[in-house]
């Protein structure tokens, strides 16, 4: 009975190779960074009054983020103001009595060595003017410094510092992290074998940024679209790759500062490529080949060059045209020459789309 079954047609399920944009990408392994981090230190040394943001929360550039006690660099400040305000009476003095003499030396009544003491002392007392006027702009420096505000717009970490500690400018730790996470930015490592690609396809590109998706790690959902921001000036030699590095808008804040992402780059769209559903594709001892189903519905194996596959779809190098039909279900039970019988289409199949 069953040499029987095998003499009459085999049912099948058939496809047809299709002309389709094939989209080329290539796939590596990505860490999620911040778009800028920066460590928020002292740049004066004194006891931590108060802390004004929250842990956790987000921060814009120019937000004052702790208050150091102020009231030594205030008492520092008021010394050289005082201290420019008796330089500035001097001067004056000094000045005042210049212009007399002026008018002395052109009488006679004094002579010129008076004269050039008289100048050369007024000169002094303006040039330490200018030396106070600068003592009182590093005083309110220090005054300013006691102020920390965050240098950059971003979210503010775990609090490295409480109230009433004791910091100075020399401390290695700082008070607090911001991490810039819009955008955000995926450094993400390719074979050296692939950097080619990489460039021909920025110099196709007219300019324009390749688009590179972050996927999570079981390569389920894409968790971000963004632009190829940066292609490393060197090979790593003791990995052979070469590094890349992307940035996201990160609007809905998925990617994360440490997080392991799968990063796929997308270098092209292949116009009218030929293309099989996946489960068309078998592999035997000779290497990839597909059913096609020719003249008569008979059934025969043809060897293939398959290219990369995506969304159920292989590209297909080598070995077929568009529009010839090929078995996509079924395959096990035939043979080179088999008769077929093509039965409907599913949904599970995407010739069916």
């Amino acid at each position: 009975m069953h040499d029987e079954m095998e003499k009459g047609p085999v049912p099948v399920i058939a496809g047809e190779a299709q002309a389709r944009d094939f989209p080329v990408y290539l796939d590596g392994l990505g860490t999620v960074q911040a778009f800028n981090s920066v460590t928020v230190h002292p740049r004066v040394d004194g006891e931590i009054q108060r802390i004004f943001f929250t842990e956790g929360q987000d921060v814009k550039k120019g937000d004052q983020l702790a208050q150091i006690d102020p009231r030594p660099y205030q008492a520092q400040y008021e010394q050289v103001v005082a201290k420019k305000a008796q330089d500035d009476a001097q001067l004056a003095n000094a000045r005042l009595m210049l212009s007399r003499n002026e008018e002395l030396i052109k009488n006679r009544v004094i002579d010129q060595q008076t004269y050039d003491t008289q100048r050369y002392a007024a000169q002094q007392l303006q040039a330490l003017v200018q030396a106070d006027q600068a003592a009182i702009d590093n005083a309110q420096t220090q005054i300013d410094y006691t102020r920390l505000l965050a240098p950059i717009s971003g979210r503010v970490g775990i609090r490295l510092v409480d109230e009433g500690n004791v910091v100075r400018s020399a401390d290695s730790s700082g008070i607090v992290v911001i991490n810039q996470v819009q955008p955000i930015s995926v450094v993400f490592t390719l074979p050296q074998q692939q950097l080619g690609e990489v460039r021909d396809a920025l110099q196709q590109s007219g300019g324009q940024a390749l688009q590179v998706f972050a996927v999570d790690r079981n390569n389920q959902s894409i968790l971000g679209k963004g632009t190829l921001a940066v292609l490393d000036n060197q090979i790593d030699p003791t990995t052979a790759t070469v590094k890349l590095k992307a940035t996201f808008e990160n609007a809905d804040l998925r990617l994360w500062p440490g997080q392991f992402v799968n990063v796929r780059l997308l270098l092209g769209v292949k116009k009218g490529a030929v293309c099989v559903p996946d489960a068309a594709i078998q592999r035997g001892p000779t290497g990839p080949y597909v059913y096609v189903i020719g003249a008569g519905d008979e059934a025969d194996m043809r060897s293939i060059q398959p290219g990369a596959s995506e969304d159920g779809w292989t590209l297909i190098e080598r070995g077929l045209t568009t529009g010839e039909r090929i078995v996509v279900e079924g395959q096990y039970r035939l043979k080179p020459g088999a008769k077929v019988t093509v039965g409907p289409r599913t949904n599970a199949t995407p010739a069916a789309q």
